[in-house]
């Protein structure tokens, strides 16, 4: 059962950092009435998600250990280079491969 939950855990994480990269939708959500999200905005998108994955794994953690385990600096800095390296095939598509395919129609 744990095991199963940290699989889909990552793939959630997975999913939530590249949300702001394939979609036009803020937060998947909202329309903006320019049509075209801005590469600031996909980047504050991309960090408040950070902050949303990082709870659901603090409620997580509480459920299947009934306790929150106090973490130094490194934890969360390696939790935020994986967030990016999570996010890089989204990154890629939006800025190089959507332009190229775009430009090959």
């Amino acid at each position: 059962m744990l095991s199963t939950a940290i699989i889909l855990f990552i793939l959630v994480a997975f999913i939530a950092a590249n949300l702001p990269w394939f979609s036009e939708r803020v937060f998947g959500l909202f329309t903006l009435k320019s049509g075209k999200k801005s590469a600031s905005l996909c980047l504050l998108e991309w960090l408040v998600l950070y902050f949303m994955t990082g709870l659901a794994a603090l409620g997580l953690e509480k459920k299947y250990t009934s306790d929150i385990y106090s973490q130094d600096w490194e934890f969360y800095a390696s939790t935020f280079c994986l967030f990016v390296v999570f996010a890089l095939p989204g990154f890629i598509y939006r800025y190089d491969l959507k332009r190229l395919l775009d430009r090959a129609k």
